[in-house]
């Protein structure tokens, strides 16, 4: 079972985007030493409570700091940009780290409306029923860049190649939290990464079922690989993993309530004048995630990952202190058995 992170460079309150972006950086070089695959970035946009707005440019800072775990993007929002730029992007990641470059592209906007309408390149936007032709030419430039694909004679961008060209080419997920998603990597033939810590209730397993049935090779040899990413803490007592959760669980009840920010203290937390229906809200947050003592936390993923029938595991760690994000990876890394 490969195990991997996403990174969505969290800014916790008291602190900086730019502790924020070290702590990613320092993070990615302590889960390759623990035997994790894949260091993925998110993209966010106009937000106070993450840092990652841009991750191609994260991605060649952590590939350069990493020398084995493959690196990539968790994801690129494809509607807000052009698919001959992110190709461009992804093609000099690739030249300058090859074999290690993973490009996940989303539907989603990773931001509110209007910071979506301020991302657009110009007056005309990118229809999102569009998508799946965007991701269609962005998967054509890499391909045809890399020397895999040839356009053809009569198509208006035959004379259009992403640069810099040459051998390789990323390794390219779709993204999805619902089956909409499922449904696009399947007609497109491309590895799906389901989001179960964004939709834990949105029909993950059954979206993965659907996959698999419509799934349509690209290239021979093509099969349906899944994902799951999973929002997890594991430490070493469960009232320790209580402590650290409510950091997560309060932000995102204030999150639905559009009043998210950096993330609080446990200490804030605690004292935070919970009502009931508080409670009721965050015992639900709390059961979207994996969290408890390294044992517990294993058996939670390992039925996740049964019920999706998923290739691979995607951990996302949120806590206050790095500290305790640091040893949650830990435990995790060492209830798996991963090896450096």
């Amino acid at each position: 079972m490969k195990i991997s992170v996403l990174d969505q460079s969290p800014i916790r309150k008291g602190g900086t985007a730019a502790d924020a972006v070290r702590e990613t950086i320092e993070l990615a070089k302590i889960t390759e030493r623990l035997g994790y695959s894949r260091y993925w970035l998110a993209e966010h946009h106009n937000t106070t409570s993450f840092a990652g707005s841009t991750p191609e440019v994260l991605i060649a800072r952590v590939a350069a700091e990493t020398s084995r775990i493959r690196v990539g993007s968790g994801g690129i929002m494809l509607p807000h940009y052009s698919p001959l730029k992110v190709a461009e992007n992804f093609r000099m990641l690739e030249t300058m780290y090859p074999g290690r470059v993973d490009l996940g592209i989303g539907r989603a906007p990773g931001s509110d409306g209007r910071t979506a309408i301020a991302l657009q390149a110009g007056p005309q936007a990118w229809d999102v029923g569009v998508f799946p032709q965007q991701a269609e030419l962005l998967r054509h430039y890499l391909e045809e860049s890399a020397g895999l694909a040839a356009w053809p004679d009569n198509h208006a961008y035959r004379q259009i190649h992403a640069s810099p060209r040459g051998p390789g080419m990323p390794e390219m997920w779709m993204l999805a939290s619902s089956v909409n998603g499922a449904v696009y990597a399947a007609e497109l033939g491309l590895p799906l990464s389901f989001a179960h810590f964004i939709s834990p209730d949105g029909g993950g397993p059954d979206a993965a079922a659907v996959y698999r049935e419509r799934f349509k090779p690209h290239r021979e040899g093509d099969k349906p690989r899944v994902s799951v990413a999973v929002f997890a803490i594991a430490a070493d007592t469960d009232a320790e993993t209580e402590r650290l959760a409510l950091t997560r669980n309060l932000w995102v009840m204030q999150l639905l309530r559009n009043q998210a920010g950096p993330f609080p203290s446990p200490a804030e937390a605690a004292a935070y004048p919970f009502t009931e229906a508080d409670r009721v809200q965050i015992r639900a947050i709390s059961a979207r995630g994996v969290t408890g003592t390294p044992d517990k936390v294993k058996a939670g993923l390992e039925k996740l990952v049964a019920a999706y029938g998923a290739d691979e595991l995607v951990v996302l760690s949120i806590t206050y202190e790095f500290a305790a994000r640091v040893r949650s990876y830990e435990l995790i890394a060492e209830a798996f058995g991963l090896r450096s």
